[in-house]
């Protein structure tokens, strides 16, 4: 793997800032790398977790084995690591805040493990793993959730639960939030190890492009009733190998450590790309779109990407921006478990902060939001049902919401979404501010 190494200087970046004096390490890894990873690794002070400049910095070459690595190489380190002896960070405070944390969990996050751990002993043929997670993993789970008293009792906080003395007695901490199975997925490849097209090949750039922009090609569409300026939505995106591949990855990774505070948040699990979600697939999927779109991906390089898992029980996401310049959301789980046909997806409202108009300040008090931004527009918005394989590609700077969902009851049924976050936020007019092309 051919890596650049790089020493930022006077700025906010975590990675490698104590490496100024270590060239040789770059040699080391060059070789090491060649032959299929090794020792070289352990020269290097990597940080508890990467920031959004590192992933830039690989983003903006597609550099898939450079990010990929930079980024296995901190999660190894972490404390999701199975294997006591590696473990060098505690988990960083961000990641905790998050919801991310291995000292506390919901009703709805530890009941989701379940599932997935009982999946993984139907499907996996690693005997050892399937022996762990038959015999350890799940006895431990549901000798927790035995103790989780009802919601109405936790509104205190929420409706989360701080594991007890109890709980870690059954030794809840070896188990909880650990990396226990992640298969990694390599790129798709052909007989000749060439790496294959994650996109279908049904994908038309220039047909998602003139949407996006409102050009009159737009127009050639007459089934699209859905897309507009801003917002797009494109079916079937994934070629089905891709599709198939990303789903497995998605059922199979136990990295899905985030669990929201369901009185307030609703209940969904997060797995993120700075702690756990990096495989090289995924990697290569969201470089792969960003070459695809050159006229709205300009400038734009990977951000962030993030999944999510839902429980019908509870809602979703509230109604919210994210900090970036184009957000991508692909749906993945099969329309036979979706109950309700019309609903499910997303809803995008078509205002924006003005100009100067502090972002935060709004994003944070989504009331106020509501109120001068979104109100005034007579709630105008893009909703779009759940279909398996979708994607709906947005202008990031439009407040957005997950729709009501139902959803059959099974591991396999549940909910789940994959976020690709590009660029940097733009604030303006409906649609985009001044020309969306030079926006975007």
């Amino acid at each position: 793997m051919a890596f650049i190494m790089r020493c930022k200087l006077n700025t906010t970046s975590n990675i490698f800032r104590a490496l100024v004096t270590m060239l040789v390490s770059l040699l080391l890894h060059r070789v090491v790398s060649a032959n299929g990873g090794g020792g070289a690794d352990d020269e290097i002070d990597f940080p508890p977790m990467l920031d959004s400049d590192d992933i830039r910095y690989y983003a903006e070459t597609h550099d898939v084995e450079g990010l990929h690595w930079a980024l296995s190489s901190v999660f190894r380190r972490s404390s999701r690591n199975t294997n006591a002896q590696e473990i060098v960070y505690d988990l960083p405070a961000a990641i905790v805040s998050k919801g991310g944390g291995s000292t506390y969990s919901t009703k709805y996050k530890l009941e989701m493990d379940v599932e997935q751990a009982k999946y993984l002993v139907e499907n996996l043929k690693d005997e050892a793993k399937v022996a762990y997670l038959r015999d350890v993993v799940i006895p431990t789970y549901k000798k927790v959730l035995s103790r989780i008293p009802p919601l109405d009792q936790l509104e205190r906080t929420g409706g989360l639960y701080a594991f007890r003395q109890a709980d870690y007695d059954d030794g809840i901490a070896e188990v909880y939030n650990k990396a226990i199975h992640v298969p990694d997925f390599d790129v798709l490849k052909d007989s000749e190890s060439k790496p294959l097209p994650l996109l279908n090949q049904n994908f038309d750039a220039a047909k998602i492009e003139a949407k996006w922009f409102g050009e009159q090609a737009a127009n050639e569409d007459a089934d699209d009733q859905l897309s507009r300026p801003g917002v797009v939505v494109i079916d079937d995106i994934l070629s089905p190998e891709a599709l198939a591949r990303i789903r497995q990855l998605l059922l199979e990774s136990t990295v899905f450590y985030q669990t929201k505070m369901p009185l307030k948040f609703g209940g969904y699990a997060g797995a993120y790309i700075d702690d756990g979600l990096h495989d090289k697939i995924l990697l290569a999927l969201a470089f792969e779109l960003n070459k695809a779109l050159p006229r709205i991906m300009k400038g734009n390089p990977l951000k962030y990407l993030w999944a999510y898992k839902y429980d019908s029980d509870y809602t979703g996401i509230s109604t919210h921006a994210d900090q970036a310049a184009v957000n991508v959301n692909i749906w993945l789980t099969g329309d036979e478990a979706v109950l309700d046909k019309d609903h499910g997806g997303l809803v995008v409202f078509t205002a924006k902060p003005p100009p100067g108009s502090d972002f935060d300040y709004y994003n944070k008090n989504t009331e106020r939001a509501i109120e001068e931004i979104i109100a005034p527009t007579a709630f105008a918005n893009v909703t779009v049902p759940f279909r398996y394989n979708r994607c709906v590609m947005f202008d990031s700077a439009l407040f957005h919401h997950t729709d009501i969902f139902s959803f059959k009851k099974g591991y396999k049924n549940r909910r789940i979404n994959l976020t690709l976050l590009y660029g940097e936020m733009k604030t303006g007019g409906v649609g985009g501010a001044g020309n969306a092309q030079d926006e975007l």
